[in-house]
């Protein structure tokens, strides 16, 4: 007797994927697993992913739908670039007619976009919807209250990326997700796991990662603690990776936008990766990203950060600072270079791979599984 096809999943993610960023990365790494197990997937979300991002997710084109341009509004800190209207709402109800997925999956569902759009037009097809924010009080929540009995009706499982995430879902939306953390593409185990040198040369590497703009990823925290970083190590090599209005600072090298490949490759010849980041994250996926390539970090003492280091022991894979303090991440930096852990190291990489896709996809389609038999 064959055993049954895998189902088809339909994909939203609301944010343009003109503009990456982590939602819309997590999309891609999920379908591409899906599709590397069998499974037919339909992707849609506002803009087009450029080739290299489908096919490092082993999606092509043929697999993807726009939606539409998005335009940017503030949400969360940072800047959302999504779409929602009549002409949005009828796109989406043509791609529902074309694939007819088995499992519809929507990410930020209440976020009035594309996603939202997608739940208000599905019939009849079981809903799974991932939560990513964790904001309480803001005015999606708000939103989401006011749109509850039509909106949340529709949905059958929800995930949420951690537990700071879930603990607003509880509390705001009335769903009870369960924690499934994001997934990455776990890269090749450094070969210097155990080094007691720099990686940056003669000095360390310290790189930070994020758009520096924005004031919830701490990068004036990062700012305030150089004086004391160089007084430590004079020629240290400062790397700012991400998009920003210009700006110079003596010794720090900004290097703008990189690819998840040269992001990657940076991470890996790097000493210490800093976030300190001042508040509204739910997850933390570089800090994943950077513990998989060898490279220590340094976060601030946020729930979700907390969460995402520590391992499957209860241990502490990185270092903690007080949140908005650059006295202390400095001194965690230098702590950090001072004192090479390679034990703890090993571990962090080892607590990495627990959010490789070949972990996180199968624990998705579990849900998969149990919402087409409810």
């Amino acid at each position: 007797m064959r055993s049954a096809s895998p189902p088809s999943i339909g994909l939203v993610c609301p944010y343009s994927f003109a503009h990456p960023g982590g939602v819309q990365n997590h999309v891609l790494g999920v379908g591409g697993w899906l599709k590397s197990q069998g499974h037919r997937v339909h992707l849609m979300g506002p803009g087009r992913p450029d080739r290299e991002a489908l096919e490092r997710n082993g999606l092509d084109g043929s697999e993807f739908t726009s939606a539409g341009p998005a335009i940017p509004v503030p949400y969360n800190g940072s800047v959302a670039r999504v779409n929602f209207g009549w002409l949005e709402s009828r796109r989406v109800r043509r791609w529902l007619r074309q694939c007819m997925p088995d499992v519809l999956h929507v990410h930020e569902p209440i976020t009035p976009s594309v996603s939202l759009l997608s739940v208000w037009a599905q019939h009849d097809i079981p809903v799974v919807a991932t939560f990513h924010t964790a904001t309480p009080g803001s005015r999606t929540m708000a939103l989401a209250q006011r749109l509850l009995p039509e909106t949340i009706a529709g949905i059958d499982r929800g995930i949420a990326v951690s537990s700071v995430a879930r603990q607003v879902v509880r509390d705001h939306v009335g769903l009870d997700p369960q924690v499934i953390g994001n997934g990455i593409h776990l890269v090749d185990e450094p070969a210097d796991l155990r080094r007691t040198t720099w990686r940056g040369g003669a000095q360390p590497r310290i790189t930070f990662v994020g758009r520096y703009d924005e004031p919830r990823k701490g990068f004036e925290v990062f700012v305030e603690a150089l004086p004391l970083l160089r007084a430590r190590y004079p020629r240290a090599d400062f790397v700012v990776v991400g998009e920003g209005a210009a700006r110079s600072l003596p010794g720090v090298r900004f290097v703008g936008y990189l690819s998840d490949p040269e992001r990657d490759q940076l991470l890996a010849q790097s000493d210490v990766y800093v976030a300190p980041h001042t508040g509204r994250e739910s997850f933390g996926i570089v800090i994943v990203e950077a513990l998989s390539a060898g490279a220590d970090v340094v976060a601030s003492d946020l729930a979700a950060f907390r969460e995402v280091m520590t391992d499957a022991d209860g241990e502490l894979v990185g270092s903690l600072a007080r949140v908005g303090d650059p006295v202390d991440l400095a001194a965690q930096v230098i702590a950090t270079l001072s004192h090479p852990d390679p034990e703890r190291r090993r571990r962090a990489r080892h607590h990495a791979a627990t959010f490789d896709w070949s972990v996180i996809g199968p624990r998705v389609a579990e849900v998969y599984a149990a919402v087409r038999t409810t």
